[in-house]
């Protein structure tokens, strides 16, 4: 999962409020947002405020000086309520509950014409599922807008929707292009793609209208399942960086493609200011200037080094311990 979707959580300096809540209502949000209020005692009331009225269904929020700076609406409730004051967003449950998305495309093409999906990588899965009015939405974070090119006399403009894509893999970096539907008609338009986008090209058989978004979810599947295979196994080919300090040396230094997680990482690290300023060593923070090294959550101070490098964050069972994958 490409991660600049969280970027502007580290723009600002902590401490942050960090809340996890299901979806609740009159008496029983009251009560809820008491208990946070208790279990962090510390934290900015006026920031607790604003992240209060912020709250609609099941939500991660996060804070700080009396500001929410990201709310997410998830699409279930949280495996646990929680609530952190401390100086980084606590942002691994979110992630681990969005799973690993990226930036891709979903095409279904016939004879009638073409629907064109973009999903930006810091978009829930399920957004892919709603549409939204034409044109895209030209934004900086990602998101998600879908297109429908009708056939005006039996004919659709393949040329027309082959330069969307090739522009749309040039805005938003997309990894994947989906393509489904009637073969000829695939063809047709995979053959007038640009290079960049026919190499990125998967597609999509047995997919129709009535069906494509299981068949397209199926996809989408199995080629994230193959690039985290791809991931670990690059990773134990090279023996890459295992344990917090060295994956934190990986991405201070700018090597690391990705990190792999087997979750969440609680034990403390030292953390600084800047985003990859993180050691399990306090006395080497103060030598790299840090003149007031702060703690904070392993997961925490990684998913932010991870975030300001550009490095992809994969979770994984296959592994104990936090590892590295070094770019090639």
């Amino acid at each position: 999962m490409r991660l600049d979707f969280i970027r502007p959580l580290y723009e600002r300096r902590g401490p942050y409020a960090s809340v996890y809540v299901g979806e609740r209502t009159g008496t029983g949000r009251t009560s809820h947002w008491r208990g946070v209020r208790e279990r962090i005692p510390d934290a900015d009331p006026a920031t607790l405020d604003a992240l209060e009225r912020a709250a609609t269904g099941s939500s991660a929020l996060f804070g700080t000086h009396g500001d929410v700076v990201m709310a997410e609406r998830l699409a279930e409730p949280p495996p646990r309520e929680l609530a952190a004051w401390a100086p980084l967003p606590h942002v691994t449950p979110m992630l681990m509950q969005r799973g690993e998305n990226l930036p891709h495309l979903r095409v279904v093409v016939d004879q009638a014409g073409v629907e064109l999906t973009v999903v930006g990588g810091g978009s829930p899965r399920r957004a892919a599922e709603r549409a939204e009015p034409w044109p895209l939405a030209k934004t900086a974070q990602g998101g998600w807008a879908r297109r429908r090119y009708r056939a005006a006399h039996g004919v659709w403009d393949a040329g027309a929707v082959a330069r969307e894509i090739d522009e749309q893999v040039r805005r938003i970096g997309t990894e994947l292009i989906l393509v489904a539907g009637e073969p000829r008609s695939c063809a047709l338009l995979c053959d007038r793609l640009g290079t960049k986008s026919a190499d990125r090209v998967m597609m999509v058989e047995h997919a129709s209208r009535a069906d494509h978004q299981r068949d397209l979810e199926r996809a989408l599947d199995l080629w994230l399942d193959g690039r985290r295979a791809e991931l670990l196994d690059r990773h134990r080919d090279s023996a890459g960086p295992v344990g917090v300090a060295r994956v934190a040396l990986a991405l201070r230094e700018g090597r690391a493609q990705a990190v792999l997680s087997p979750g969440e990482l609680p034990q403390p690290v030292w953390i600084g200011g800047g985003g990859t300023q993180m050691s399990v060593d306090a006395a080497e923070l103060r030598r790299w200037g840090v003149e007031e090294p702060m703690r904070d959550r392993a997961d925490s101070a990684l998913a932010r080094a991870a975030a300001m490098t550009d490095a992809e964050l994969w979770f994984t069972d296959e592994i104990t311990d936090v590892a590295a994958v070094i770019r090639n």
